[in-house]
């Protein structure tokens, strides 16, 4: 059973990584679009995610209620040891959730719609930006229980290059990702277009990023080079990476909208991969060369049963229920164009 919780544990941060970053990435997307080009942005955006928007959440919860049953050690290491980086993350998904709704739903539009749509889009920034730094931290070998004073224990432990490197590319990755997502919902060429010229503008920042993380790890003596590259699982998940991103690109160039958001989620499916595969079952690297295992450092049996039943039969009656929200959002959205066009 042990197993089944930690593919749940892996699917989860997938699939929040994947959704999540496609939500995140549109406050990207919006924060560095031009003034007059805002306002359509926004309405395309909010018919996107409209959806799913509060639904992505649930996969974070699941991985916190994940670790916090089944590996009670590595949660409290790292809700202890990287607190603050949590706190921010946790602090910019609420601020971005309370403006967008009051964006949206304010039965008074005024100079408020301002102060909304600043907190939306800065805030939709840090967040995957603090997400990314927790992951970096994570692996970095700075978590340290054995500090003895309160830099060395609660900011050296995330605040380094290796970590905000991470952060910035997790931020790439989630621009990258909405603007593949609204590709397809563009109504027209021009839309269509500035999309496209958005999406390569991620794509290369993700490039850049992503090259700044391996010259950081080499230079902080993080083996990821060894993670990505040292075994057949990373070098073929590298390469099907790269044909995926050829092979989106070609299409995107055919029109084709909705192929290329499979192909964008297979991209992020690859990177997590790499960069987990070789160091399972190790969660955290802690500094000194320790690790927290979820062999080693789960629970008690019987909560890791529980725990596992609990997540089979939870994913029995959630997943069809989101399938049908999203699909009745989409029919929703989709008939609300065909009466415009009337």
């Amino acid at each position: 059973m042990i197993y089944v919780v930690i593919v749940f544990l892996w699917v989860s941060l997938l699939l929040y990584l994947v959704m999540g970053g496609a939500d995140f990435g549109a406050g990207i997307i919006e924060l560095f679009t031009s003034t007059p080009n805002k306002s359509r942005t926004r309405r395309i955006m909010y018919n996107a995610i409209g959806p799913i928007w509060e639904a992505n959440h649930m996969w974070l919860i699941i991985a916190i209620v994940i670790l916090f049953v089944g590996f009670p050690t590595i949660y409290a290491t790292m809700s202890t040891y990287l607190h603050i980086p949590l706190t921010v993350m946790l602090m910019g998904i609420i601020a971005r959730g309370t403006a967008l709704t009051f964006r949206n739903y304010d039965a008074v539009n005024d100079n408020m719609q301002k102060i909304y749509n600043k907190i939306f889009v800065y805030s939709s920034f840090i967040t995957p930006l603090f997400l990314g730094i927790i992951a970096g931290s994570a692996v970095s070998g700075r978590v340290d229980p054995q500090a003895n004073n309160f830099m060395d224990a609660y900011v050296y432990s995330w605040l380094n290059w290796f970590s905000v490197a991470i952060g910035f590319f997790t931020t790439s990755l989630c621009g990258f990702l909405a603007a593949i997502y609204l590709i397809g919902e563009a109504r027209d060429d021009a839309e269509r277009r500035s999309f496209i010229r958005k999406a390569r503008i991620m794509n290369v920042a993700a490039v850049v990023s992503g090259g700044v993380v391996f010259i950081v790890s080499i230079k902080e003596n993080i083996p990821l080079v060894q993670w990505v590259f040292g075994n057949f699982i990373g070098i073929a998940a590298v390469g099907l990476a790269s044909i995926s991103l050829v092979l989106l690109w070609y299409l995107i160039s055919k029109g084709k909208r909705y192929i290329i958001r499979v192909l964008a989620g297979f991209q992020m499916t690859m990177i997590l991969l790499t960069t987990t595969y070789k160091h399972y079952p190790n969660i955290v690297i802690l500094k000194g060369g320790g690790h927290l295992s979820l062999i080693e450092h789960r629970g008690a049996d019987k909560a890791i049963q529980a725990l596992g039943i609990a997540l089979l039969l939870g994913s029995i009656l959630i997943l069809p229920a989101l399938f049908y929200l999203v699909w009745s959002f989409q029919k929703k959205s989709a008939n609300g164009d065909a009466d415009l066009h009337h």
